[in-house]
């Protein structure tokens, strides 16, 4: 039986492959957070992989307080990039695989056509960089699959689903950006795609390593997401499209944020639920919770 390493596993996406697990039980699964594994330490990781024969590491574990990042650079890159290193460098014994998690803030500038895997990067906040420094020290290896996604939600954990619920019901009125263009993903589906991958990889005995991009289908813009959330969720509120100038923050957000997921579909014939169906499916298992 293979074993698997998912590291945050207290997040969106590692609480859903948690609930996932149940489903690929072919599977033995080490779910770890930052107090059962810490994966700055590079002698934790070691020991826990001297103890442990580790097939798959799925590292769900990051900085992501955006903004925050902009002050707490250091902390940021080290979670984000020298932890991958840790990662790789503890576990190369047994080459172990590695699914590293990254970001649309890698990419920087002004695009309007989706983003494919081979556009050149550059990141307008720490934040991004640091994801970006996280795939540079992923990409030196040949035994590891980056991911890169974006607008990630769920039933579990706080994101902007759960935020427009909460103040869709408190105001009268909720002002939210039109300016800023991508695509929702529920971490349900990211967090099955990626376990759909290594049973592909499982069965046709072949790791294919390198950069993909996974999204759920569509685009959309966060002010018509807000809108679509609080109709699904049977919340009446005024919601008024701003620009992002009204309200200034400390990182810069990316202003079209479509992913292009051809590569990813092609590659492990995997289907991507629209953007939003998937969001009907967590708005009900928030509702019944």
């Amino acid at each position: 039986m293979k074993n698997i390493l998912i590291t945050g596993s207290d997040g969106q996406l590692g609480s859903e492959l948690q609930f996932l697990s149940k489903e690929y039980k072919e599977y033995n699964y080490f779910f770890t957070d930052k107090d059962t594994l810490d994966i700055t330490n590079i002698d934790d990781l070691t020991v826990f992989f001297e103890k442990n024969a580790i097939d798959y590491i799925i590292n769900c574990a990051a900085y992501t307080a955006v903004d925050k990042a902009e002050e707490d650079i250091e902390f940021a890159n080290l979670l984000n990039a020298k932890a991958v290193e840790n990662l790789l460098d503890a576990s190369k014994k047994t080459n172990t695989k590695l699914f590293q998690i990254s970001t649309d803030y890698v990419f920087g500038g002004k695009h309007n056509t989706p983003l494919t895997e081979g556009l050149p990067t550059h990141p307008e906040s720490s934040y991004g960089l640091s994801k970006l420094k996280g795939e540079q020290a992923a990409e030196k290896s040949n035994r590891a699959i980056i991911i890169r996604t974006s607008w990630l939600y769920s039933s579990f954990g706080n994101n902007f689903v759960k935020t427009i619920q909460k103040y869709g019901k408190e105001r009268d009125e909720l002002k939210v950006v039109f300016d800023q263009v991508g695509t929702p993903t529920y971490a349900r589906d990211l967090a099955r795609a990626i376990l759909d991958i290594i049973v592909n990889s499982e069965q046709n005995n072949q790791f294919k390593n390198g950069i993909y991009h996974y999204a759920n289908e569509g685009v959309i813009s966060w002010y018509d997401f807000a809108i679509e959330i609080c109709s699904f969720s049977n919340i009446e509120v005024e919601i008024k499209p701003v620009l992002s100038a009204l309200f200034p923050t400390p990182a810069k957000r990316p202003s079209y944020s479509v992913l292009d997921k051809n590569k990813i579909k092609e590659t492990f014939n995997i289907q991507i639920p629209y953007w939003k169906k998937s969001l009907v499916k967590c708005i009900e298992i928030i509702k019944n919770n």
